[in-house]
């Protein structure tokens, strides 16, 4: 097991903080994971499980204190919230926050937006303990402000959890040396150049960081199918506390939709999506539509009136959702990261989990030129998972 260490973690979403606990119960569970071998570490490889192979339905505990591999509670440690502004965001991480109190971590909850002020209070807040922690955990890379807060760090070690599919273009980019970038951002014009050019420094800061290096050790906890580079290490989340605080859970014959914030993130059409959420609900008879955390109310609102779907919004993250039920016992999504992180939540309980791909014809004219080939490459590497094929819908209008 590995020594205690000073740990200090950073999560802006509600999904990144379920990770840190995934993270930290994988760390006390496990032994030391041993020497790294041209950037793999020594252990045999860890396949994903299939969701649907146990055949068992549960027993309805909703609550739930689960049958996992270890119920045993991790080493405490501190845990900053940079909470964004949307409030489902901020409402889901604030119930994930109860659920790490309760696993004994604290929880500090730090404003670093919402005003010209607020990063500059939260930077002056977090430097002390940014300059003394010996290993920091963080859920995205790609956030500027955790790129900031990496200037003064100088830790032994440093972690990245999974902020879902993002994690896989990180891992990409950093391999390939370019600046860090989420894959469905423009260039933003001019104006975005120069922003670019004036950030450089901080950016490249935190890629030397997040690069393996003598005397720094950097591990990636990630349940998507991601090589590491040279002389990091790589620890698959499996899921295996969220199995054992929650559920089985009980299923329901219906299928249960998951909804993708694709269309705000400008990446697809808003009428070609409200097609293809109806065709699914026409042929899968689908009853229920979990919301994500950032899909705008008049959208969901149009696709209630449309298709006659419950809109669920959930106050916690699906792969927690999912394990408490009740579930249906088909999950349909789009590409995104449930697709990789719900056949390891809902291993032996039944449930199919389908992938329905994306028809480039849906994409919007403004849609990044990464757009394509990622969420195709996030549907192909799905493993355990049945693929629909995308069905052309109508033109709009």
């Amino acid at each position: 097991m590995n020594p205690p260490a000073s740990t200090l973690a950073f999560v802006e979403s509600p999904v990144q903080l379920l990770n840190v606990l995934e993270w930290a119960h994988a760390d006390s569970a496990t032994p030391d994971p041993g020497p790294v071998l041209n950037g793999v570490p020594s252990q045999p490889e860890r396949r994903p499980p299939t969701a649907g192979n146990g055949g068992n339905a549960g027993t309805g505990n909703d609550a739930g204190t689960g049958t996992g591999n270890d119920a045993g509670k991790a080493r405490p440690f501190r845990i900053v919230v940079l909470p964004p502004t949307d409030p489902m965001s901020r409402g889901q991480l604030r119930r994930v926050a109860g659920i790490a109190r309760d696993e004994g971590h604290t929880v500090q909850w730090q404003e670093a937006r919402g005003g010209s002020g607020a990063p500059f209070k939260a930077l002056a807040a977090l430097l002390g303990e940014v300059r003394r922690a010996e290993r920091i955990v963080v859920g995205d890379p790609f956030s500027r402000f955790v790129q900031l807060l990496l200037v003064p760090a100088r830790p032994k070690e440093l972690v990245v959890v999974d902020d879902g599919t993002a994690t896989m273009e990180f891992l990409s980019q950093l391999g390939r040396g370019e600046r860090l970038r989420r894959w469905h951002r423009n260039g933003g014009g001019a104006l975005g150049r120069v922003k670019e050019l004036a950030y450089a420094p901080v950016s490249g800061n935190a890629r030397r960081r997040l690069t393996p290096s003598p005397g720094r050790r950097v591990e990636v906890f990630s349940s998507m199918p991601v090589s590491p580079l040279p002389g990091m290490e790589l620890r698959v989340n499996d899921f295996g506390w969220t199995r054992s605080r929650f559920g089985p859970p009980r299923l329901t014959k219906g299928t249960d939709l998951v909804g993708t914030s694709l269309v705000e993130t400008g990446v697809v059409d808003a009428d070609r999506y409200l097609e293809a959420v109806g065709r699914l609900t026409r042929v899968h008879g689908a009853t229920r539509y979990f919301a994500h955390r950032r899909e705008s109310t008049d959208k969901l609102r149009a696709l209630s009136e449309a298709t006659g779907l419950e809109i669920v919004r959930p106050d916690l993250p699906l792969e927690l959702i999912a394990r408490r039920g009740p579930i249906g016992r088909t999950i349909v999504s789009f590409p995104s990261t449930v697709v990789h992180t719900l056949p390891y939540a809902l291993v032996g309980t039944g449930v199919t989990v389908a992938v329905c791909d994306i028809d480039p014809a849906w994409l919007t004219g403004t849609a990044s030129p990464r757009a394509r080939s990622f969420l195709a490459g996030v549907t192909d590497t799905a493993r355990d998972v049945h693929r629909l094929p995308a069905q052309a819908a109508p033109a709009a209008g």
